[in-house]
């Protein structure tokens, strides 16, 4: 399972045509971050999240990495 890590959140009643979480989470990806916009409906907000890997993949990636 994808663990996810809540950069920012923004609420979803923003002004007409302005789109805050896409911006914030369009730099954070010029910076290099996976960042994506997911829609949070309990709390009616855009979330700004990076997903992680499960320490499982991670270990995977390294034992196939140190075998080569």
């Amino acid at each position: 399972m994808n663990s996810r890590v809540v950069l920012e959140r923004f609420p979803a009643g923003g002004p007409r045509g302005s789109w805050p979480a896409e911006e914030f989470a369009r730099a954070r990806r010029m910076e290099g971050q996976q960042a994506e916009v997911v829609m949070d409906l309990a709390s009616d907000a855009f979330l700004v999240i990076v997903r992680e890997p499960d320490a499982s993949a991670v270990i995977e990636v390294t034992e196939v990495a140190a075998a080569a």
